[in-house]
C-alpha cells in the first residue's frame, strides 16, 4: 500500500457502521478449512490419532530389533530425504492418494526421493469409505502410484483407514459395511498387484467402526497406530504388529515408525 505524503490524494475513512459490516461479511465467507474443517485431500496417517487416543509417554529403546521408518504426504513438502538416511531412516511411505478425488503433488519427489537415497519405500492410500467403494479406490490407487513391483525395494501398499477427518466417525457406515468396504478394497489391490495391502489403523477406531473384525489378520500386515509407550492392544486377530507409528513429532520430518523386525525383515515385506 502506498505511503500517504502531504498533497497526496487520501481515501475516505469508513464510518465504524462500515468496518462492522465488512467483519461480518468476512467472518461468513471464509473458506470451511479456515474454521478448523479441512479440506477434501489433506488429510494424512493419523490425523485423528492425538485428538482421540491422546499421546502417552514416549517409547523406550526396543528391546528387540526393530527399523526406524517415516511416513509423509504433501503436507511435508519436498522431503530431505538424504537427512532422514543420515539420521538412521531406512524405510517410508509417501501418500499417494485419497479417495478417488486427490493424488499428492509432493508424491514423484517423496517416493522416488526415498528409493534414490537407499530406502525401502512404499505408498498409502487413505480411505474414504463414504465417497466410492473399496474396488473403486483400490483402483485408484494401483493407477496413481500405489502398485508395487518385485525389486526388493517396493513395499506393498498400504490402506490407511481411520477416523474420518471431514464427518462421522465411521464415515456413516455401520461395522458389517465397513468390513464390507475394506474387504472389497484388499481383495481389488490383491488382484491388480499380487501382494495384500498393509493395513494402517488404531485399534479403538478400528474396534469402533468394524465391530473389532479379526478376519482380516491373516493374510494384511498391521501398521498400529499409536503415541505412547508401547502399541498397546492391537485389533483383534493380530498376535503381533509390523509397523508401529509411535510419534506425529519425531527428531526428523514426518510421522515416526518402528518396523517390527531388523532391516532384513523389511526387505523380505518387500520381496513378497
Amino acid at each position: 500500500m502506498p505511503v500517504h505524503r502531504p498533497g497526496s490524494v487520501r481515501r475516505p475513512r469508513l464510518s465504524a457502521a462500515a468496518i462492522l459490516l465488512a467483519a461480518f461479511s468476512l467472518l461468513f465467507t471464509l473458506p470451511a478449512h479456515a474454521a478448523g474443517t479441512p479440506v477434501r485431500g489433506s488429510a494424512y496417517m493419523g490425523m485423528g490419532v492425538l485428538a482421540h487416543d491422546g499421546r502417552g509417554r514416549a517409547p523406550s529403546s526396543a528391546a528387540v530389533a526393530q527399523t526406524e521408518g517415516v511416513d509423509v504426504s504433501a503436507y511435508q513438502g519436498n522431503v530431505a530425504w538424504s537427512t532422514l538416511w543420515g539420521s538412521g531412516v531406512r524405510w517410508a511411505y509417501t501418500k499417494a492418494t485419497e479417495g478417488t478425488y486427490y493424488t499428492n503433488p509432493y508424491f514423484a519427489q517423496q517416493y522416488n526421493g526415498s528409493y534414490d537415497v537407499g530406502m525401502i519405500r512404499g505408498a498409502y492410500h487413505f480411505a474414504t469409505p463414504d465417497t466410492t467403494s473399496g474396488a473403486t479406490q483400490a483402483n485408484y490407487f494401483v493407477d496413481h502410484g500405489g502398485g508395487w513391483s518385485r525389486d526388493g525395494r517396493t513395499l506393498p501398499g498400504a490402506l490407511d483407514i481411520e477416523w474420518n477427518p471431514y464427518g462421522a466417525t465411521c464415515y456413516g457406515k455401520s461395522a458389517a459395511a465397513m468390513v464390507g468396504w475394506i474387504a472389497d478394497f484388499l481383495n481389488t489391490y490383491r488382484a491388480r498387484t499380487g501382494r495384500d495391502a498393509v493395513i494402517y489403523t488404531a485399534t479403538s477406531w478400528w474396534t469402533q467402526c468394524t465391530g473389532n473384525h479379526g478376519g482380516f489378520a491373516s493374510a494384511d500386515p498391521l501398521w498400529i497406530a499409536r503415541y505412547a509407550a508401547d502399541p498397546g492392544t492391537l485389533p483383534a486377530g493380530w498376535g503381533y504388529y509390523t509397523m508401529w507409528q509411535y510419534t506425529s513429532s519425531g527428531p526428523t520430518v514426518g510421522d515416526h515408525d518402528r518396523f517390527n523386525g531388523a532391516l532384513d525383515r523389511v526387505v523380505a515385506l518387500a520381496n513378497g
